[in-house]
């Protein structure tokens, strides 16, 4: 059940992502709620700070329900705040003060934009940006992507920081002479980096796609490309008609794709990894009428243990099945692990199917593929 507190806003940081995106955080007082001490809030974006009425120096009222992540939900009005330090007062307060949202990239100064149609800001300073660089070099080398083990976030600070690491391609040009003068990095250590960064040159397709970060492009639209195409040209070749003959792949989504591939900074990009001995391993084009699951629609609903939602998905639709957001009477199945709610009750009223966790590794499995 959610718990709610109330604290003071100290202050506001504007934080970039690895698409640009700037997003405002709320500094607050340290208070004690749902079994954690908070001290920072995601205020998603200007729209919502809007609409909050929120200013730095306000009273506001913190809710945490399980894991989730901390939300400002109400500002608590000067003529209600009794000023009880025990429900989470600062021990002083800054001068209100309204939130301003940047005119130019707090990391880098590259302006800001906001897209029509969209509520976040945006920074357009893209890998020029130390923000996004750090976070798309983090994703790149990222378990589900190019699976590069050792490459955490301080050392992929510290290569940025060095400049040892300006582009993605980069990484596959580091050698052991400049990996051992990094801080906390040993002999040993580095020899390990250089053999993992080495071993990922061969990954599937699709975990290649995934780790180039085009944006709206998870695990299973990158699935989903490299088995309608198979090949990596083929994909980067694909006009916007062609992306649209993928299920799950809407206007938006192809739009991206193809502003991506046909840029030619991500051309140059995609041209100088393979250069440095990237080889995505590619495959014949799948006929999606062939697969074992075509023409069944599933859901997952609850938390999944030993799979990630999204390559649960990605598995399934590898298989051929569309996962879908909802319960309806098209569904075949449902999966559903602990904490599912509505959508489990839905699929039993429906007398839909459901099956856990392990029924679905198993159906996985009797395909050849492992969770």
């Amino acid at each position: 059940p959610a718990e709610e507190m109330a604290t003071t806003l100290l202050d506001v940081e504007f934080q970039v992502g690895r698409t640009g995106t700037i997003t405002p955080v709320a500094r607050l007082a340290p208070v004690f709620v749902g079994g954690v001490t908070v001290s920072n809030a995601t205020l998603h974006n200007m729209d919502e700070v809007a609409r909050l009425g929120i200013r730095i120096g306000d009273r506001v009222i913190v809710r945490r329900a399980g894991d989730v992540i901390p939300k400002i939900v109400s500002v608590i009005a000067d003529d209600d705040d009794d000023g009880d330090s025990e429900k989470g007062a600062g021990e002083g307060r800054p001068e209100k003060r309204a939130i301003v949202a940047p005119a130019t990239c707090p990391v880098c100064g590259s302006p800001v934009q906001k897209e029509a149609g969209e509520v976040l800001l945006r920074c357009i300073g893209s890998l020029v940006c130390r923000a996004q660089l750090i976070q798309s070099v983090l994703h790149f080398a990222s378990r589900a992507a190019m699976d590069i083990e050792g490459l955490g976030s301080k050392l992929v600070e510290q290569l940025v920081e060095q400049k040892l690491v300006q582009q993605l391609d980069d990484l596959y040009r580091l050698d052991l002479a400049a990996l051992e003068q990094l801080e906390r990095m040993g002999s040993r250590s580095a020899q390990n980096l250089l053999a993992a960064i080495d071993n990922s040159k061969r990954q599937p397709l699709a975990r290649f796609l995934f780790a180039l970060g085009i944006r709206d492009v998870g695990e299973a639209t990158a699935l989903a490309l490299a088995t309608h195409f198979g090949k990596l040209q083929s994909v980067l070749d694909a006009g916007a008609e062609a992306l649209l003959e993928i299920p799950d792949i809407g206007p938006v989504v192809a739009g991206r794709i193809y502003g991506f591939s046909h840029d030619a900074n991500n051309r140059a990009l995609i041209a100088r990894l393979l250069d440095a001995g990237v080889a995505p391993l590619e495959q014949q084009p799948v006929q999606r009428e062939t697969l074992p699951l075509n023409g069944q629609t599933w859901v997952l609903t609850g938390t999944l243990e030993s799979l990630e939602r999204d390559a649960a998905k990605a598995l399934l639709q590898q298989l051929g099945a569309k996962v879908a957001g909802s319960v309806s009477a098209k569904t075949t199945k449902v999966v559903a692990g602990p904490g599912a709610g509505s959508k489990l009750v839905k699929a039993e009223e429906l007398g839909i199917e459901v099956l856990d966790e392990a029924a679905l590794l198993d159906v996985l499995a009797q395909h050849g593929l492992q969770g």
